[in-house]
């Protein structure tokens, strides 16, 4: 499965499928806060993260991991190793920063129909 770069929309159906394919019940995503998109399908956040570094000259500090249940009402957990930036702030898995945690919310509800 390719990672696939969400500037406009994708389906909560294309989300399931893509789980489905590659971890049953979640699909790993980067959210780059600053552009307000997302990189869904690969693998490892740490691809996705690379490839939006890569294509849409994305920042390290912009970018977050989570994982999107799409089947789930409560559908993004704030998990994932590339979000482990003490210099920015960031000293855990998680994203402790609520503001940043709020702005993730709703770039993933304007990006998912």
């Amino acid at each position: 499965m390719d990672i696939r770069i969400i500037k406009d929309q994708i389906s909560k159906k294309e989300l399931t499928n893509m789980a489905k394919e590659r971890f049953g019940d979640l699909v790993k995503a980067v959210v780059d806060i600053e552009q307000e998109i997302m990189a869904v399908g690969g693998e490892m956040h740490a691809d996705e993260e690379a490839v939006l570094m890569e294509k849409e000259k994305s920042k390290r500090e912009n970018t977050w991991g989570i994982n999107i249940y799409p089947e789930k009402e409560e559908s993004i957990e704030f998990d994932s190793v590339i979000n482990l930036k003490p210099s920015f702030g960031n000293r855990s898995r998680n994203v402790e920063n609520q503001e940043i945690k709020n702005k993730i919310r709703e770039i993933i509800d304007k990006l998912i129909r």
